[in-house]
């Protein structure tokens, strides 16, 4: 495992600093590159919350994602904590692996219950340019999960000052990122006590035809969601571009969180931004927003 500190390369942080892990073994699922983003005046001295994310590397540096853009976590970051607005905080940036993220996010379970032909169907599934979704990989957020839960946060409890209990461990991102978040959440409800999903991709697939998926998602959800006596969870979407699709499926997913004893604005919100779409910059534009549900003084 090779680990380096990014602040020695040429690579501009505004606040923090970040240590990069290539590669982190696993014997779960291939390999994933992570980034360790510390807050300025970090000190073992005192124990920080965690926060994981998914597709890690669009967080940081635009010159190295695909997109040239980025969700300025580092900035935001740095001027929340700076003004007081949130805990001095530990970001764990869990970057994708390109070609296998669908299949590292897609809920299995949720998947599972669906019949064989369904099944086959989703696999068979293209993105809007007409590329294939799973890229010939089966499902297994199972094991993705099990990596985050059993190899990597307790090697990150282990090397950095972290504060360990649920109440301070906190899983979140955007997207298929959002979907992967919100089952991590149910699956391991002991682990993690908060869950940001922006931009939640509640299809799964790339179309809204004979798509089974939200109905899976959805029965999973009302069997599975954890506890709202000691769980907070964030969603929210825009309404431009993949976001227009979102409406009507986050609010089913609302008329279940009410049912589980969930309180919109307490342990629970859910918010739409009018004229955002499905992108980083939009994601930048509001990250402090779950940022202070989940981790505000």
């Amino acid at each position: 495992m090779i680990i380096r500190d990014v602040n020695s390369q040429p690579h501009f942080l505004a606040s923090g600093r970040i240590e990069h892990i290539e590669a982190f073994p696993s014997k779960y699922i291939a390999g994933h590159t992570v980034d360790v983003w510390l807050p300025d005046n970090y000190s073992k001295e005192r124990r920080y919350p965690v926060l994981y994310m998914q597709d890690g590397q669009m967080l940081f540096d635009s010159t190295v994602t695909w997109n040239k853009t980025e969700w300025q976590a580092d900035e935001i970051l740095g001027k929340l904590i700076k003004m007081g607005e949130i805990k001095e905080c530990i970001l764990v940036a869990i970057w994708n692996s390109g070609a296998g993220r669908h299949s590292d996010y897609l809920p299995q379970k949720p998947f599972e219950s669906l019949t064989e032909n369904e099944q086959d169907s989703l696999y068979n599934s293209s993105r809007l340019g007409g590329a294939s979704v799973f890229n010939g990989q089966k499902i297994h957020s199972g094991n993705y999960l099990q990596f985050i839960v059993k190899e990597l946060k307790p090697y990150i409890d282990k090397s950095y000052s972290t504060l360990r209990d649920k109440s301070t461990t906190f899983i979140g991102g955007s997207s298929m990122g959002a979907l992967l978040s919100l089952y991590a959440i149910c699956e391991y409800p002991r682990v993690f006590g908060g869950a940001i999903c922006m931009s939640t991709h509640w299809t799964g697939i790339f179309t809204l035809e004979h798509n089974p998926l939200p109905a899976a998602f959805f029965a999973y959800l009302r069997l599975h969601l954890p506890s709202a006596k000691d769980h907070k969870i964030y969603f929210d979407h825009g309404d431009k571009t993949l976001d227009a699709w979102y409406p009507s499926f986050q609010k089913q997913a609302d008329i279940i969180m009410k049912q589980k004893g969930y309180a919109n604005g307490k342990n629970w919100l859910t918010l739409v931004f009018p004229g955002e779409d499905h992108s980083e910059r939009a994601w930048a534009r509001r990250f402090a927003v779950p940022l202070k549900f989940l981790i505000g003084k």
